[in-house]
């Protein structure tokens, strides 16, 4: 058989299976989204069932949206696996090449800035609130939120390089957060806590996460896995100081704030047009991060052309599918959320169903916690760190219990038009007082978890059920109660639930290992005991024929060193003796020649001397002499080598 190599047969292949790959990758991505949604769907269903809607091409927009939604976050997903993650994998390693702390903090800054402004859920948060209120420009919202972020990250950063303690950096920016609460207008406050929960998403926290691994390790090398963690969690700290300090700002310049504009989610533009107008949006979101890699990428990481050519498409998927997805939320989701908080408050329905917002809530924050990836992937890593003392299915569970509850929570305030700060202030001062307790690994685990939970499906369905709801109760009560205080709120309650619920379990696992440390002690003490207790009764059991077998042992032990002693002066005394026998007999032997030549000198007669050729001479008699003179040198030597050993 003959074997053909073909160079273009190969790269064809190579591209036919590259592409496999990337189908079977993102089918999977497609199928884990859909799960992660289908909560929702059935709860869509269940709803429109009760309520149907009046028009068919009502069905057909929530149809359409949904799908956007799914293909639109899958494409997105699978597109950052293969570029934005590995670029932020990259430029994080690259900073090994760097020892100056200002230019690790500047770059930490501004990578962890660009990083969020790509964040899908935070697009989607910008574009809720500029409906209610159009002083607050979406794009400039983003870059606010994205700037906190840079700063927090910077500040992580500091604090891995000094080695400051992390409960001292988590209580000093949540005290500067909650003074500045005091002079912010009260409809920022909600705005604040959303705004840092919708910043760590799909996007910023794998890059972030990948920044940070790259700049501690080179930073310090030792810094064990509790150090490590906590990133996140002082990187969400920023958006909350930076979104109130922008309210302050605009109070300060425009007097009182405007009014706000009706809260209206459905669009009465196609899909076509909504995508046409979220074109620059999506490019302004994704270009900065990959302009400003390209220079790591090409000058300090000189990457293979092919490399550097296959990331730049993976930007594509990026883009496409942030841009399917803002533009299915736009469409048919945020409608569809809109509507099912209206459901509950017909005038045509008893009073009493709007109470049944409750449970909804809760099954809405449960289910999708359960289905969410990032908490999966948040259990194992808990799960590896504790030794299996805490299992992942303990994580989800306790925290699908704990934003069910804070949707909950959330919904309950809107109901009840209670100011969120009767909820946030004992939340978050739980938590802070939880420090205390807790060992530092929970402590960086339970406030990065709290980015992980607020994902793009909570920005994209909750938070239009909850504004919904808001508008409705302020229609029930003649406009009083603001739709921007009142309706916002629930990624902030998504985002503080776990802060408890970790480090609770942080506790829990203390106390447990705590616990069967002081059961192992005491079980080798019950042992040594015992032990002693014993030792009466094998002192009995000895006999004498024991004994004296024991001193035996003990007698031969102590005459090694004399044998030993013993068997080096033999040694040398032989070596000794072999020298000398060596020199008589060379003497002896030289004498006999010298005697045998001077008796046959006597009797030779001059006349009969001839000349004797050279060749006549036995050649085994030439060879002999020099072998017995390598002889004797050879004994010779090793007779010395043996009596210096």
């Amino acid at each position: 058989m003959i074997y053909i190599y073909c160079p273009f047969a190969q790269g064809l292949f190579s591209i036919t299976n590259t592409r496999g790959i990337m189908k079977s990758k993102f089918l999977q991505t497609v199928k884990e989204t859909f799960f992660s949604s289908l909560p929702l769907a059935v709860i869509i269903i269940i709803c429109l069932c009760i309520a149907p809607l009046s028009s068919p091409s009502d069905y057909l927009k929530i149809v359409v949206g949904y799908l956007c939604v799914v293909v639109g976050q899958s494409l997105f997903l699978s597109g950052l696996e293969s570029s934005i993650l590995p670029i932020g994998r990259m430029v994080g390693n690259s900073f090994s090449k760097y020892n100056k702390l200002i230019f690790v903090l500047s770059f930490g800054f501004v990578f962890g800035l660009l990083a969020t402004v790509a964040e899908p859920a935070l697009a989607v948060l910008a574009k809720q609130i500029n409906f209610i209120m159009p002083l607050v420009d979406s794009t400039l919202f983003i870059w606010i939120t994205a700037t906190g972020i840079g700063v927090g990250v910077a500040i992580a950063l500091l604090r891995i390089v000094k080695n400051i303690n992390i409960k001292l950096v988590f209580a000093i920016l949540y005290g500067v957060a909650f003074l500045l609460v005091i002079f912010a207008p009260k409809e920022f406050i909600s705005l604040a806590f959303d705004g840092s929960g919708a910043t760590t998403g799909d996007v910023s926290v794998p890059f972030i996460l990948a920044l940070g691994l790259g700049i501690s390790t080179t930073a310090s090398k030792s810094k064990t896995n509790d150090d490590s963690l906590g990133i996140i969690g002082i990187a969400s700290a920023g958006p909350i100081i930076a979104v109130l300090l922008y309210g302050i700002i605009l109070k300060a310049v425009n007097g009182e704030l405007p009014p706000e504009s009706p809260y209206d989610m459905s669009s009465s533009l196609g899909i076509g047009d909504i995508v046409l107008n979220n074109l620059s949006d999506v490019a302004l979101a994704v270009l900065p991060i990959i302009l400003i890699s390209i220079p790591f990428l090409i000058f300090l990481i000189k990457l293979p052309k092919k490399t550097f050519a296959k990331l730049l498409l993976g930007v594509i998927p990026v883009y496409l599918g942030l841009l399917i997805f803002l533009s299915g939320i736009d469409y048919g989701f945020g409608f569809v959320g809109q509507y099912i908080g209206r459901i509950f408050f017909d005038s045509a329905r008893p009073e009493w169903l709007k109470w049944l917002l409750l449970p909804v809530g809760f099954i809405l924050g449960a289910a999708i916690t359960v289905s969410e990836p990032a908490v999966t992937i948040l259990g194992v890593q808990i799960e590896e760190l504790t030794n299996g003392h805490i299992t992942k299915t303990t994580i989800r569970i306790t925290l699908a219990i704990g934003i069910g509850v804070a949707s909950l929570l959330s919904i309950l305030k809107i109901l009840t038009e209670i100011n969120i700060l009767y909820f946030l202030v004992p939340l978050y001062a739980t938590s802070l007082i939880m420090m205390i307790f807790t060992p530092k690994l929970f402590v960086g685990l339970a406030f990065d978890s709290g980015g992980v939970t607020g994902g793009a499906l909570t920005s994209a369905f909750l938070t239009p059920l909850t504004l919904s709801i808001a508008r409705a109760v302020a229609e029930a009560h003649g406009g009083e109660m603001s739709i921007l205080t009142n309706g916002f709120g629930i990624i902030s309650f998504i985002s503080v639930t776990p802060l408890i619920a970790i480090q609770a379990l942080g506790i829990i696992y203390n106390i447990r290992l705590k616990r069967a440390t002081i059961e192992a002690q005491d079980d080798s003490f019950a042992d040594l005991e015992s032990f002693v207790t014993e030792l009466p009764a094998i002192d009995d059991d000895i006999t004498t024929e024991d004994i004296e077998l024991t001193e035996e042992i003990i007698e031969d032990i102590t005459n090694v060193d004399a044998i030993d002693t013993d068997i080096v002066e033999d040694d040398v005394t032989e070596i000794m003796i072999t020298e000398d026998t060596i020199e008589q007999v060379v003497e002896e032997e030289l004498e006999e020649v010298i005697e045998e030549n001077a008796s046959l000198a006597e009797n030779i007669n001059p006349d009969d001397i001839e000349e004797i050729p050279n060749d006549t001479i036995n050649e085994q008699e030439q060879t002999e002499i020099p072998i017995a003179e390598n002889d004797i040198e050879t004994q010779t030597t090793q007779s010395e080598e043996n009596a210096d050993e």
